[in-house]
Protein backbone atom coordinates (compact mmCIF):
# COMPACT_ATOMS: atom_id res chain seq x y z
CA UNK A 1 0.00 0.00 0.00
CA UNK A 2 1.45 3.54 -0.98
CA UNK A 3 1.67 5.63 2.23
CA UNK A 4 -1.37 8.59 2.57
CA UNK A 5 1.35 11.39 2.46
CA UNK A 6 3.06 9.87 -0.67
CA UNK A 7 -0.56 10.20 -2.53
CA UNK A 8 -0.92 13.61 -1.38
CA UNK A 9 2.60 14.50 -2.53
CA UNK A 10 2.25 13.08 -5.64
CA UNK A 11 -0.93 15.11 -6.26
CA UNK A 12 1.44 18.14 -5.86
CA UNK A 13 4.17 16.31 -8.28
CA UNK A 14 6.53 16.30 -5.28
CA UNK A 15 6.85 12.68 -4.64
CA UNK A 16 10.47 12.87 -6.73
CA UNK A 17 11.49 16.73 -5.00
CA UNK A 18 11.00 17.11 -1.48
CA UNK A 19 12.47 20.23 -1.27
CA UNK A 20 11.23 22.55 1.47
CA UNK A 21 9.97 25.59 -0.85
CA UNK A 22 7.67 23.41 -2.42
CA UNK A 23 5.67 22.00 0.18
CA UNK A 24 5.62 25.23 2.26
CA UNK A 25 1.91 24.85 1.61
CA UNK A 26 1.37 21.87 2.50
CA UNK A 27 -1.80 22.02 5.00
CA UNK A 28 -2.32 21.10 8.58
CA UNK A 29 -3.44 17.87 10.43
CA UNK A 30 -7.47 18.57 9.72
CA UNK A 31 -9.45 17.97 12.69
CA UNK A 32 -11.37 15.11 10.80
CA UNK A 33 -7.87 13.18 11.24
CA UNK A 34 -7.56 14.04 14.93
CA UNK A 35 -10.01 11.28 17.50
CA UNK A 36 -13.08 13.18 19.04
CA UNK A 37 -12.63 14.49 22.39
CA UNK A 38 -12.09 17.18 24.53
CA UNK A 39 -8.42 17.86 23.27
CA UNK A 40 -7.59 20.21 20.60
CA UNK A 41 -3.96 20.50 18.97
CA UNK A 42 -3.73 24.12 20.78
CA UNK A 43 -1.28 24.80 24.24
CA UNK A 44 -4.29 26.12 26.15
CA UNK A 45 -6.26 22.91 25.19
CA UNK A 46 -3.48 20.64 26.40
CA UNK A 47 -2.68 22.70 29.54
CA UNK A 48 -6.01 21.21 30.60
CA UNK A 49 -3.90 17.51 31.06
CA UNK A 50 -4.02 16.03 34.71
CA UNK A 51 -1.28 13.06 35.09
CA UNK A 52 -2.93 9.83 36.15
CA UNK A 53 -2.40 8.49 39.33
CA UNK A 54 -0.98 5.06 37.61
CA UNK A 55 2.30 7.19 36.68
CA UNK A 56 2.72 8.97 39.63
CA UNK A 57 2.44 5.56 41.88
CA UNK A 58 4.40 3.17 39.00
CA UNK A 59 8.02 4.60 39.35
CA UNK A 60 9.88 1.97 37.68
CA UNK A 61 9.48 1.37 34.08
CA UNK A 62 11.29 -1.28 31.64
CA UNK A 63 11.78 -0.65 27.90
CA UNK A 64 13.00 -3.44 25.41
CA UNK A 65 15.13 -0.89 23.16
CA UNK A 66 15.13 -3.74 20.60
CA UNK A 67 15.38 -4.68 16.98
CA UNK A 68 17.19 -5.37 13.91
CA UNK A 69 20.18 -2.86 14.64
CA UNK A 70 21.13 -5.42 17.82
CA UNK A 71 22.17 -7.96 15.04
CA UNK A 72 25.39 -6.87 14.37
CA UNK A 73 26.27 -6.75 17.86
CA UNK A 74 27.48 -3.35 17.75
CA UNK A 75 25.53 -0.92 19.53
CA UNK A 76 23.40 1.77 19.07
CA UNK A 77 22.76 4.14 15.71
CA UNK A 78 24.27 0.71 13.92
CA UNK A 79 21.95 1.58 10.62
CA UNK A 80 23.35 5.10 10.51
CA UNK A 81 27.00 4.45 11.12
CA UNK A 82 27.35 1.56 8.36
CA UNK A 83 27.46 4.32 5.95
CA UNK A 84 29.95 6.46 7.55
CA UNK A 85 33.07 6.30 5.40
CA UNK A 86 34.06 9.71 6.31
CA UNK A 87 32.99 11.29 9.98
CA UNK A 88 33.36 14.86 10.08
CA UNK A 89 33.83 16.58 13.20
CA UNK A 90 31.14 19.53 13.68
CA UNK A 91 33.80 21.52 15.53
CA UNK A 92 36.90 21.48 13.37
CA UNK A 93 34.91 20.48 10.28
CA UNK A 94 38.45 17.97 9.90
CA UNK A 95 37.46 14.44 8.61
CA UNK A 96 38.39 11.44 11.15
CA UNK A 97 37.85 8.58 8.68
CA UNK A 98 35.44 5.94 8.70
CA UNK A 99 33.52 4.83 11.44
CA UNK A 100 34.31 1.81 13.08
CA UNK A 101 30.76 0.31 12.32
CA UNK A 102 31.13 1.08 8.37
CA UNK A 103 34.79 -1.05 8.53
CA UNK A 104 32.86 -3.92 10.78
CA UNK A 105 29.70 -3.67 7.99
CA UNK A 106 32.70 -4.18 5.39
CA UNK A 107 34.48 -6.22 7.05
CA UNK A 108 31.38 -8.54 7.89
CA UNK A 109 29.04 -7.55 5.33
CA UNK A 110 30.27 -6.04 2.29
CA UNK A 111 29.86 -2.70 0.51
CA UNK A 112 26.89 -1.05 1.39
CA UNK A 113 26.29 0.51 -1.97
CA UNK A 114 25.21 -3.61 -2.25
CA UNK A 115 24.53 -4.87 1.42
CA UNK A 116 22.91 -2.50 3.14
CA UNK A 117 20.61 -1.75 6.20
CA UNK A 118 17.65 -3.39 4.40
CA UNK A 119 19.71 -6.83 4.29
CA UNK A 120 20.34 -6.76 7.86
CA UNK A 121 17.04 -6.79 8.70
CA UNK A 122 16.04 -10.21 7.67
CA UNK A 123 18.68 -11.36 9.82
CA UNK A 124 16.72 -10.19 12.80
CA UNK A 125 15.11 -13.63 13.78
CA UNK A 126 14.41 -12.99 17.31
CA UNK A 127 14.62 -16.58 17.49
CA UNK A 128 14.87 -16.73 21.39
CA UNK A 129 12.35 -14.29 22.60
CA UNK A 130 10.15 -15.41 25.25
CA UNK A 131 8.03 -12.46 25.97
CA UNK A 132 5.52 -13.53 28.73
CA UNK A 133 8.90 -15.39 30.71
CA UNK A 134 10.62 -11.95 30.11
CA UNK A 135 7.71 -9.85 31.56
CA UNK A 136 7.45 -12.06 34.39
CA UNK A 137 10.92 -11.03 35.46
CA UNK A 138 10.43 -7.60 34.86
CA UNK A 139 7.37 -7.62 37.42
CA UNK A 140 9.57 -9.63 39.72
CA UNK A 141 12.01 -7.16 39.41
CA UNK A 142 9.86 -4.24 40.51
CA UNK A 143 8.55 -2.47 37.07
CA UNK A 144 4.99 -1.21 37.12
CA UNK A 145 5.31 -0.24 33.56
CA UNK A 146 6.46 -1.51 30.14
CA UNK A 147 7.56 0.05 26.87
CA UNK A 148 8.36 -1.41 23.81
CA UNK A 149 10.60 -0.26 20.49
CA UNK A 150 7.37 1.09 18.24
CA UNK A 151 10.28 2.34 15.13
CA UNK A 152 13.63 3.53 16.10
CA UNK A 153 15.20 6.24 13.88
CA UNK A 154 15.99 3.04 10.99
CA UNK A 155 12.42 3.76 10.05
CA UNK A 156 11.62 0.39 11.00
CA UNK A 157 8.22 -0.44 12.34
CA UNK A 158 7.49 -3.31 15.23
CA UNK A 159 3.80 -3.37 14.74
CA UNK A 160 1.50 -4.80 12.11
CA UNK A 161 1.35 -1.60 9.96
CA UNK A 162 -0.74 -1.44 6.80
CA UNK A 163 0.68 1.78 5.67
CA UNK A 164 4.67 0.94 5.88
CA UNK A 165 5.80 -2.48 4.34
CA UNK A 166 9.19 -2.49 6.04
CA UNK A 167 7.60 -3.81 9.74
CA UNK A 168 8.32 -7.23 11.69
CA UNK A 169 4.98 -9.03 10.30
CA UNK A 170 6.24 -8.61 6.97
CA UNK A 171 10.12 -9.42 7.57
CA UNK A 172 12.54 -10.26 10.17
CA UNK A 173 10.83 -12.25 13.11
CA UNK A 174 7.89 -11.87 11.14
CA UNK A 175 5.98 -10.69 14.01
CA UNK A 176 3.70 -8.57 15.76
CA UNK A 177 6.39 -7.29 17.86
CA UNK A 178 4.55 -4.44 19.79
CA UNK A 179 0.98 -6.19 19.81
CA UNK A 180 3.14 -9.06 21.60
CA UNK A 181 4.66 -7.50 24.22
CA UNK A 182 1.47 -5.73 24.76
CA UNK A 183 -0.30 -8.35 25.75
CA UNK A 184 2.50 -10.02 27.76
CA UNK A 185 2.54 -6.89 29.91
CA UNK A 186 -1.45 -6.80 30.34
CA UNK A 187 -0.55 -10.30 31.36
CA UNK A 188 0.82 -9.20 34.19
CA UNK A 189 -1.15 -6.22 35.34
CA UNK A 190 1.66 -4.03 33.97
CA UNK A 191 0.97 -0.32 32.24
CA UNK A 192 2.27 -0.49 28.54
CA UNK A 193 3.69 1.94 26.47
CA UNK A 194 5.65 2.49 23.21
CA UNK A 195 8.47 4.73 21.92
CA UNK A 196 8.36 6.93 18.46
CA UNK A 197 11.90 7.95 16.97
CA UNK A 198 10.70 8.44 13.81
CA UNK A 199 10.53 12.43 13.89
CA UNK A 200 14.64 11.96 13.69
CA UNK A 201 14.26 9.49 10.81
CA UNK A 202 14.64 11.89 8.19
CA UNK A 203 17.55 13.49 8.40
CA UNK A 204 18.94 10.87 10.45
CA UNK A 205 18.84 8.08 7.43
CA UNK A 206 20.24 10.72 4.44
CA UNK A 207 23.99 8.76 5.77
CA UNK A 208 21.96 6.12 3.49
CA UNK A 209 22.09 8.53 0.49
CA UNK A 210 25.78 8.75 0.23
CA UNK A 211 28.91 7.25 -1.14
CA UNK A 212 32.48 6.34 -0.80
CA UNK A 213 34.56 9.78 -1.09
CA UNK A 214 37.82 7.84 -1.81
CA UNK A 215 39.37 3.96 -2.23
CA UNK A 216 37.90 1.65 -4.97
CA UNK A 217 33.90 2.25 -4.62
CA UNK A 218 34.40 6.03 -4.61
CA UNK A 219 31.37 8.03 -5.89
CA UNK A 220 29.43 4.48 -6.15
CA UNK A 221 26.10 5.25 -4.15
CA UNK A 222 25.10 3.49 -1.00
CA UNK A 223 21.93 1.52 -1.53
CA UNK A 224 20.10 4.21 0.25
CA UNK A 225 19.68 5.50 -3.29
CA UNK A 226 17.79 2.96 -4.84
CA UNK A 227 14.20 4.12 -5.52
CA UNK A 228 12.83 0.78 -4.32
CA UNK A 229 14.40 0.75 -0.89
CA UNK A 230 13.53 4.57 -0.03
CA UNK A 231 10.16 3.67 1.40
CA UNK A 232 12.82 2.71 4.26
CA UNK A 233 15.69 5.07 3.80
CA UNK A 234 13.47 8.13 3.08
CA UNK A 235 13.91 9.95 -0.15
CA UNK A 236 17.07 12.66 -0.39
CA UNK A 237 16.30 15.37 1.72
CA UNK A 238 17.34 19.52 0.99
CA UNK A 239 21.43 19.36 2.28
CA UNK A 240 20.23 22.90 4.40
CA UNK A 241 17.36 20.49 6.29
CA UNK A 242 20.11 19.23 8.65
CA UNK A 243 19.22 19.28 12.31
CA UNK A 244 17.65 16.86 14.54
CA UNK A 245 14.08 17.29 13.52
CA UNK A 246 13.20 17.99 9.67
CA UNK A 247 11.78 21.63 8.62
CA UNK A 248 9.81 19.53 5.62
CA UNK A 249 6.26 19.50 6.04
CA UNK A 250 5.61 16.41 3.89
CA UNK A 251 7.24 14.40 6.18
CA UNK A 252 5.56 16.12 9.10
CA UNK A 253 2.71 14.71 7.77
CA UNK A 254 3.98 11.66 7.23
CA UNK A 255 5.12 10.79 10.64
CA UNK A 256 1.60 12.32 12.02
CA UNK A 257 0.07 9.13 9.56
CA UNK A 258 3.07 7.04 11.42
CA UNK A 259 2.29 7.69 15.19
CA UNK A 260 -1.76 7.88 14.81
CA UNK A 261 -1.72 4.30 13.24
CA UNK A 262 0.48 3.35 16.14
CA UNK A 263 -1.53 4.88 18.85
CA UNK A 264 -5.19 3.89 17.17
CA UNK A 265 -4.31 0.81 17.23
CA UNK A 266 -2.76 -0.38 20.50
CA UNK A 267 -4.26 2.43 22.52
CA UNK A 268 -0.90 2.49 24.75
CA UNK A 269 -0.84 3.98 28.09
CA UNK A 270 2.48 5.52 27.50
CA UNK A 271 4.11 7.07 24.21
CA UNK A 272 7.47 8.14 24.18
CA UNK A 273 9.52 10.44 21.53
CA UNK A 274 13.03 10.75 21.05
CA UNK A 275 13.06 14.25 20.94
CA UNK A 276 10.42 17.58 21.75
CA UNK A 277 7.33 17.85 20.83
CA UNK A 278 7.94 17.32 16.81
CA UNK A 279 6.88 19.78 14.43
CA UNK A 280 5.04 22.37 16.51
CA UNK A 281 1.05 22.21 15.43
CA UNK A 282 1.89 19.09 13.72
CA UNK A 283 3.13 17.38 16.83
CA UNK A 284 0.18 19.08 19.12
CA UNK A 285 -2.51 17.46 16.87
CA UNK A 286 -0.58 14.24 17.13
CA UNK A 287 -1.12 14.42 20.80
CA UNK A 288 -4.53 15.45 20.87
CA UNK A 289 -5.46 12.37 18.82
CA UNK A 290 -3.39 10.51 21.22
CA UNK A 291 -5.01 11.70 24.15
CA UNK A 292 -8.55 11.71 22.95
CA UNK A 293 -8.07 7.84 21.66
CA UNK A 294 -7.19 7.51 25.05
CA UNK A 295 -9.82 8.86 26.92
CA UNK A 296 -11.99 6.79 24.68
CA UNK A 297 -10.26 3.78 24.77
CA UNK A 298 -10.72 4.16 28.73
CA UNK A 299 -14.36 4.66 29.11
CA UNK A 300 -13.89 8.43 29.66
CA UNK A 301 -11.39 8.90 31.38
CA UNK A 302 -7.30 10.40 30.80
CA UNK A 303 -5.04 7.41 31.28
CA UNK A 304 -2.55 8.37 28.53
CA UNK A 305 1.38 9.22 29.60
CA UNK A 306 3.30 11.48 26.47
CA UNK A 307 6.84 11.30 27.14
CA UNK A 308 9.05 14.01 25.18
CA UNK A 309 12.23 16.29 25.78
CA UNK A 310 10.91 19.27 26.26
CA UNK A 311 9.85 21.20 29.28
CA UNK A 312 6.02 20.27 29.92
CA UNK A 313 4.56 23.27 31.94
CA UNK A 314 1.78 20.63 32.76
CA UNK A 315 0.92 19.47 29.11
CA UNK A 316 3.35 16.07 29.17
CA UNK A 317 5.66 14.09 30.97
CA UNK A 318 9.23 15.57 30.41
CA UNK A 319 11.58 13.13 29.46
CA UNK A 320 15.80 13.38 30.49
CA UNK A 321 17.86 11.24 28.94
CA UNK A 322 20.68 9.40 30.44
CA UNK A 323 20.47 12.29 33.41
CA UNK A 324 18.27 13.33 36.22
CA UNK A 325 16.56 16.58 37.39
CA UNK A 326 18.75 18.57 39.94
CA UNK A 327 15.82 18.93 42.06
CA UNK A 328 12.20 18.24 42.91
CA UNK A 329 9.72 19.17 40.04
CA UNK A 330 6.27 20.70 40.55
CA UNK A 331 5.29 18.25 37.10
CA UNK A 332 6.22 14.73 37.16
CA UNK A 333 8.70 13.68 35.32
CA UNK A 334 10.94 10.86 34.03
CA UNK A 335 14.71 9.80 33.37
CA UNK A 336 15.05 7.32 30.42
CA UNK A 337 18.63 5.08 30.60
CA UNK A 338 19.98 2.10 29.63
CA UNK A 339 21.49 -0.51 32.13
CA UNK A 340 24.53 -0.84 29.01
CA UNK A 341 24.49 0.31 25.73
CA UNK A 342 21.14 1.02 23.70
CA UNK A 343 21.26 -2.17 21.65
CA UNK A 344 23.22 -5.27 22.35
CA UNK A 345 27.11 -4.75 21.96
CA UNK A 346 29.52 -7.40 22.36
CA UNK A 347 31.70 -7.17 25.69
CA UNK A 348 29.69 -3.93 26.80
CA UNK A 349 29.69 -3.38 30.63
CA UNK A 350 26.73 -3.10 32.56
CA UNK A 351 25.36 -0.67 35.32
CA UNK A 352 25.11 -2.80 38.51
CA UNK A 353 22.06 -3.22 40.58
CA UNK A 354 23.39 -0.77 43.44
CA UNK A 355 24.01 1.94 40.66
CA UNK A 356 20.55 1.21 39.72
CA UNK A 357 18.63 1.31 43.38
CA UNK A 358 20.29 4.50 44.02
CA UNK A 359 19.92 5.87 40.43
CA UNK A 360 16.34 4.97 41.25
CA UNK A 361 15.68 6.36 45.01
CA UNK A 362 16.80 10.12 43.57
CA UNK A 363 15.01 9.94 40.52
CA UNK A 364 11.34 9.14 42.80
CA UNK A 365 12.85 11.58 45.58
CA UNK A 366 12.70 14.14 42.94
CA UNK A 367 9.29 13.91 42.00
CA UNK A 368 10.30 11.56 38.75
CA UNK A 369 9.98 8.01 37.27
CA UNK A 370 13.02 5.54 35.85
CA UNK A 371 12.34 4.29 32.55
CA UNK A 372 15.06 1.48 31.94
CA UNK A 373 16.34 0.15 29.22
CA UNK A 374 16.98 -3.63 29.76
CA UNK A 375 19.38 -5.09 26.69
CA UNK A 376 18.09 -8.18 25.06
CA UNK A 377 20.69 -10.50 22.57
CA UNK A 378 19.59 -10.00 18.62
CA UNK A 379 17.74 -13.24 19.34
CA UNK A 380 15.68 -11.96 22.13
CA UNK A 381 17.12 -13.18 25.25
CA UNK A 382 19.10 -11.79 28.26
CA UNK A 383 23.07 -12.11 28.97
CA UNK A 384 23.19 -13.99 32.56
CA UNK A 385 24.88 -10.41 33.86
CA UNK A 386 21.60 -9.05 33.50
CA UNK A 387 20.11 -11.80 34.91
CA UNK A 388 22.00 -11.45 38.06
CA UNK A 389 21.54 -7.68 38.39
CA UNK A 390 17.44 -8.18 38.09
CA UNK A 391 17.69 -10.47 40.80
CA UNK A 392 19.32 -8.29 42.94
CA UNK A 393 16.91 -5.76 41.98
CA UNK A 394 14.00 -7.70 42.57
CA UNK A 395 15.37 -8.39 46.24
CA UNK A 396 15.39 -5.10 46.87
CA UNK A 397 12.16 -3.62 45.93
CA UNK A 398 10.55 -6.70 47.54
CA UNK A 399 11.97 -5.06 50.82
CA UNK A 400 12.08 -1.31 49.99
CA UNK A 401 9.32 -0.81 47.38
CA UNK A 402 7.34 0.41 49.95
CA UNK A 403 9.44 3.92 50.17
CA UNK A 404 9.29 3.81 46.17
CA UNK A 405 6.16 2.93 45.16
CA UNK A 406 2.57 5.36 45.48
CA UNK A 407 5.04 7.98 47.46
CA UNK A 408 5.54 11.67 46.80
CA UNK A 409 8.44 14.13 47.31
CA UNK A 410 9.02 15.32 50.99
CA UNK A 411 9.95 19.03 51.65
CA UNK A 412 13.78 18.28 50.22
CA UNK A 413 14.41 15.72 48.27
CA UNK A 414 18.11 15.00 50.07
CA UNK A 415 21.08 15.75 52.39
CA UNK A 416 24.98 15.07 52.06
CA UNK A 417 27.50 15.86 49.67
CA UNK A 418 26.13 14.60 46.67
CA UNK A 419 23.35 17.39 47.15
CA UNK A 420 26.02 20.43 46.83
CA UNK A 421 28.55 18.36 43.90
CA UNK A 422 27.21 15.89 41.74
CA UNK A 423 23.95 17.54 41.61
CA UNK A 424 25.74 20.66 39.93
CA UNK A 425 26.79 18.28 37.38
CA UNK A 426 25.17 18.71 33.85
CA UNK A 427 25.38 15.31 31.91
CA UNK A 428 24.99 14.81 28.04
CA UNK A 429 20.83 15.56 27.00
CA UNK A 430 20.52 19.04 29.13
CA UNK A 431 20.09 16.92 32.29
CA UNK A 432 22.33 15.27 34.92
CA UNK A 433 24.42 12.44 35.25
CA UNK A 434 22.39 9.22 35.88
CA UNK A 435 25.16 7.80 38.04
CA UNK A 436 27.28 10.14 40.17
CA UNK A 437 31.34 10.49 39.28
CA UNK A 438 32.08 9.68 42.79
CA UNK A 439 31.23 7.17 45.69
CA UNK A 440 28.53 8.40 47.99
CA UNK A 441 29.13 8.27 52.11
CA UNK A 442 27.04 7.47 54.38
CA UNK A 443 25.81 10.99 54.68
CA UNK A 444 23.80 10.99 51.21
CA UNK A 445 20.41 10.63 51.84
CA UNK A 446 17.29 10.82 49.68
CA UNK A 447 13.67 11.32 50.97
CA UNK A 448 10.07 10.09 49.83
CA UNK A 449 7.05 10.58 51.55
CA UNK A 450 3.65 8.56 51.92
CA UNK A 451 0.97 10.08 50.91
CA UNK A 452 -0.95 11.75 53.34
CA UNK A 453 2.48 12.68 54.56
CA UNK A 454 2.75 10.85 58.10
CA UNK A 455 5.52 8.78 57.14
CA UNK A 456 8.82 9.71 55.59
CA UNK A 457 11.17 7.26 54.03
CA UNK A 458 15.06 7.87 54.14
CA UNK A 459 17.26 6.20 51.58
CA UNK A 460 21.58 5.67 53.09
CA UNK A 461 23.25 5.75 49.77
CA UNK A 462 26.31 4.04 52.03
CA UNK A 463 27.21 1.28 54.04
CA UNK A 464 27.41 3.15 57.84
CA UNK A 465 30.60 2.96 59.91
CA UNK A 466 29.38 4.34 62.40
CA UNK A 467 25.82 6.23 63.55
CA UNK A 468 23.64 7.82 61.42
CA UNK A 469 23.10 11.72 61.10
CA UNK A 470 19.99 12.50 59.52
CA UNK A 471 20.17 16.77 59.48
CA UNK A 472 17.08 17.40 57.90
CA UNK A 473 14.72 15.44 60.96
CA UNK A 474 16.75 17.89 63.79
CA UNK A 475 14.89 19.86 65.72
CA UNK A 476 16.40 23.02 64.85
CA UNK A 477 15.51 22.27 61.46
CA UNK A 478 12.15 22.70 61.45
CA UNK A 479 11.12 20.94 58.28
CA UNK A 480 9.14 17.74 59.75
CA UNK A 481 6.09 19.62 61.28
CA UNK A 482 5.66 16.75 64.00
CA UNK A 483 8.07 15.21 66.45
CA UNK A 484 9.08 11.37 65.51
CA UNK A 485 7.50 8.71 66.99
CA UNK A 486 9.10 5.57 65.48
CA UNK A 487 12.18 4.68 62.97
CA UNK A 488 12.35 1.11 61.72
CA UNK A 489 14.84 -0.08 59.05
CA UNK A 490 12.93 -1.66 56.32
CA UNK A 491 13.81 -5.65 55.58
CA UNK A 492 15.65 -5.91 59.32
CA UNK A 493 14.33 -7.49 62.32
CA UNK A 494 16.73 -4.76 64.32
CA UNK A 495 15.09 -1.88 66.19
CA UNK A 496 17.28 0.80 65.58
CA UNK A 497 18.63 3.03 68.33
CA UNK A 498 17.62 6.48 67.60
CA UNK A 499 17.07 9.62 69.21
CA UNK A 500 16.06 13.30 67.79
CA UNK A 501 18.52 16.03 68.84
CA UNK A 502 19.10 19.32 67.86
CA UNK A 503 21.28 19.23 65.01
CA UNK A 504 20.10 15.65 63.73
CA UNK A 505 18.36 12.55 63.72
CA UNK A 506 20.47 10.00 65.08
CA UNK A 507 20.63 6.61 64.44
CA UNK A 508 22.69 3.65 65.77
CA UNK A 509 24.82 1.88 62.95
CA UNK A 510 22.77 -1.05 61.77
CA UNK A 511 24.39 -4.30 61.80
CA UNK A 512 24.94 -6.21 58.39
CA UNK A 513 24.43 -2.91 56.47
CA UNK A 514 27.53 -3.32 54.24
CA UNK A 515 25.57 -5.87 52.03
CA UNK A 516 22.36 -3.69 51.11
CA UNK A 517 22.71 -2.14 48.08
CA UNK A 518 20.93 0.73 49.93
CA UNK A 519 19.31 1.17 53.73
CA UNK A 520 15.74 2.46 53.81
CA UNK A 521 14.46 4.14 57.03
CA UNK A 522 10.89 4.16 57.87
CA UNK A 523 10.30 7.36 60.27
CA UNK A 524 6.70 7.65 61.79
CA UNK A 525 5.79 10.78 62.79
CA UNK A 526 3.39 11.93 65.84
CA UNK A 527 0.03 12.34 65.08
Amino acid sequence: MIKPYLTFALTLGLASSPSLKAVESAPLIPPSDIVAGPFTPTDDSLKQYVYPDWFRDAKFGIWAHWGPQAVPRQGDWYAKKLYQADQIDPKTGQDKGPSPDYKYHLAHYGHPSKFGYKDIIPLWKAEKWEPEKLMALYKKAGAKYFVSMGSHHDNFFLWDSKIHRWNSVNMGPKKDVVGIWQKAAQAQGLRFGVSEHLAASYNWFQSSHGADKTGPMAGVPYDGNDPQNQDLYHTKGDPKDNGWLTKNPEWHREWFNDVKELVDTYHPDLLYSDSGLPFEDVGRAMLANYYNGNIAAHGGKLEAIYNCKQSSEGKWVRDIERGVADGISPYPWQTDTSIGDWYYRTGQKYKSSGEIVRMLADIVSKNGNLLINVVQTPEGDLEPDILTILDEIAGWTAVNGEGIYATRPWKVYGEGPSTRSDQQEKGSFSGLKDVPNKPYTQSDFRFTTSKDGRVLYAFCFAAPTEDIRIVSLGENARLAERPVAAVELLGSAEKPVWKQEPAALVIGKPAGAAKVLALTYKITFKD
